[in-house]
């Protein structure tokens, strides 16, 4: 039995290190192993792709990238293996009922396609995965269709609409808007492409328990009991040494419960860090700040009636402490906990190829400044997010889109079509108010209200940092909101990432340092913006518009697990493609492709990941560049290269 023990001990630490520095669950793997949330995620992208608003206002529809040969209307095109996560459309089902179809590995025949009017009944498009929603409130009627039925595929995706989803029906269309989440890999290790006879059940079977632990780690123990605590006080109710993880945080206060949604908060603290890693009010931790009715969900929820319970696992190695802290000025005469912890015999999360569960500094409720967003959440180190949730209480709709900055890229990588849409309901209507097993709403109305995403597959990776904040109401300039938030994560304060070098393209002396050749190029100047929160800040810089392509030597450390190239180009015009060679090689797990495009914030930071095989043991290598003509032209163009190592 020893023996045996020990070759499972092995074989979940070798399984904890493939899933490190090989490939990630994807699919329905991912979204079925709750247990393994804690794991590191080093190689994964995530990208939004929707209708927000070229120019930076509040008119975020006109939903497509282009037109193709079929006359389809195409939402998504993208290169390279990935996993489609969350899809999201408004449209007037009075008007039309489009045909979305997905196609898969550059096929010209649909693998896939669902009409509008389908969702929530079309298999594997069904309840609780996928939903329609007809709010009677609204004029004109919209049928609201979303899902998290996961999409995985090796080598391509593209998604098209039959129709155009095009302006407000009120006005100058039969309306439609929306967008799609999804992951991109270095590699298609461990990705099966979607054909809708997967076995959904498991999955079905964990959504559709929500309120229940759905980990599958055996041997739980439990810490419970009662406490008083006095105005300003505060209890210790669990605090361990060694190694193991906390299951399940449930607390239960039977008198007024909501009442302490904002002055009661709970801390925890491990191995004994000087900083605490969770530190928030007890509504936000729960998953809803007003608790105006019973909101759950499969990891965090909270009722009326005093019930809460949270279900992310957090592990640790050497210590562990959790704190409640009475900050109103009444007392708490009672308070039921009960702290469910596993041992970790079998060492699932080893430290280094698991995290801590992490929490961002509490946001308070504050105006926000006319000219900026609500600021969130800001945090550094590597990692990955998981959950967020963010409460209005004055002066704002749902209209504002959520904006998330990653590793110090000037353009989003999340940049939302609503804060209710990025939540995946509507335009925030209240009756009745709504959760599905990964989000929901809840509230009053504008501008009260509280909404809560998590994101259990289309997680957010992270190597030095994370800038969360939601657009103004209507708009950039359209007052000042108070909102307050919290986002929780998987991380640890250390980079996972590094700059090894920069190619200023337009810049002699780093051309030629670089050894930089693109025969047949233009050089050109641009003054343009960014999108996103600081779309008005205006940056020049000087590139070049290639034909036939360009090569340069870049250092980088030997000691990678990948490489990161992040070009800044200009994306007046859209569908830049590329193939990229390393050293003479090509790389063919995608070739670098963005098919969106802006006129107006014309600046794009895009990424391109180089897998370890290519880069392991080199300490400089030469990128090779080719275009790809699209439509007969070539819209590739280069101003800026950053080269950034992937690290342990």
């Amino acid at each position: 039995m020893e023996k045996l023990s020990l070759c499972f001990t092995l074989l979940v630490i070798l399984c904890c290190k493939l899933l490190v520095y090989g490939q990630e669950l994807v699919g329905i793997n991912q979204l079925n192993s709750f247990d393994r949330l804690p794991f590191r995620h080093d190689v994964t992208k995530v990208i939004y792709e929707g209708s927000i608003d070229k120019k930076g206002n509040n008119a975020d529809w006109d939903w497509w990238l282009y037109q193709d040969k079929k006359g389809e209307w195409v939402l998504l095109d993208v290169d390279g293996p990935g996993c489609i996560y969350n899809f999201v459309v408004h449209h007037d089902l009075g008007v039309s009922d489009p045909i979305y179809r997905f196609y898969f590995e550059g096929s010209e025949i649909s693998a896939f396609e669902i009409k509008h009017s389908e969702f929530g009944r079309k298999f594997p498009f069904i309840e609780p995965l996928a939903a329609k929603y007809e709010p009677k409130e609204s004029v004109p009627l919209f049928a609201i269709v979303r899902s998290f039925c996961p999409m995985p595929f090796k080598k391509s995706c593209k998604v098209t609409s039959s129709e155009q989803l095009r302006g407000h029906a009120s006005t100058d269309g039969p309306g439609g808007w929306g967008h799609i989440v999804y992951h991109t890999y270095p590699t298609d290790t461990g990705v099966e492409t979607f054909n809708g006879k997967e076995n959904y059940q498991p999955l079905l079977d964990l959504w559709n328990k929500v309120g229940e632990d759905q980990k599958k780690i055996a041997g739980n123990l439990e810490e419970k009991g009662n406490i008083s605590l006095k105005a300003g006080g505060l209890a210790t109710i669990y605090k361990k040494a060694g190694t193991g993880s906390v299951a399940a945080i449930k607390l239960n206060i039977p008198e007024e419960p909501t009442k302490h949604l904002t002055d009661l908060w709970i801390r925890m603290k491990w191995e004994g860090e000087n900083k605490f890693a969770v530190d928030c009010p007890i509504g936000a931790f729960f998953g809803n700040e007003l608790g105006i009715n019973d909101i759950r969900y499969i990891t965090h929820g909270m009722s009326v009636k005093g019930d809460f319970y949270c279900y992310f696992p957090m592990p640790f190695w050497k210590s562990a402490q959790i704190e409640l802290i009475n900050k109103s000025s009444t007392d708490i005469p009672q308070i039921a906990y009960r702290i469910e912890f596993n041992p970790d015999k079998e060492r699932l999360y080893q430290q280094g190829t698991s995290m801590h569960f992490r929490a961002s500094a509490y946001q308070p409720p504050v105006k926000k400044d006319s000219l900026w967003d609500s600021h969130i959440a800001t945090i550094a180190g590597h990692g990955h997010f998981v959950s967020s949730t963010i409460t209005s209480w004055a002066n704002t709709t749902c209209e504002g889109d959520i904006r998330v900055l990653i590793d110090g890229a000037s353009t989003p990588s999340v940049e939302s079509d609503g804060s209710e849409s990025w939540t995946c309901y509507g335009w925030g209507f209240i009756n009745p108010p709504k959760n599905n097993p990964v989000s929901g709403f809840d509230g009053k109305g504008n501008p009260l209200w509280s909404m809560t995403r998590i994101c259990i597959g289309d997680y957010y990776p992270f190597h030095t940092g994370l800038r969360f904040s939601v657009e103004g109401g209507h708009g950039r300039h359209s007052g000042e909101d108070v909102r307050s938030g919290i986002i929780f994560y998987y991380g640890e304060p250390e980079a996972s990432m590094i700059l090894t070098d920069f190619v200023d393209i337009g810049d002699m002396n780093s051309e030629k340092k670089h050894n930089y050749v693109a025969k047949g190029s233009v050089t050109d100047s641009l003054t343009s913006f960014y999108e996103g929160e600081f779309d008005q800040i205006p940056i020049t810089d000087k590139g070049r518009k290639l034909s036939s392509g360009s090569t340069f030597k870049v250092d980088i450390s030997p000691y990678n697990h990948g490489i990161i190239v992040r070009k800044r180009s200009d994306q007046g015009s859209g569908r830049q493609r590329a193939r990229i060679f390393v050293d003479g090689k090509q790389i063919t797990e995608r070739d670098w492709y963005f098919a969106d495009s802006n006129p107006y914030k014309q600046w794009l930071d895009d990424e391109f990941p180089i897998p370890e095989k290519y880069t392991k043991g080199k300490s400089k290598i030469e990128l090779r560049v080719e275009p790809v003509l699209m439509d007969s032209i070539s819209n590739w163009n280069e101003y800026f290269y950053w080269i950034y190592n992937i690290n342990k």
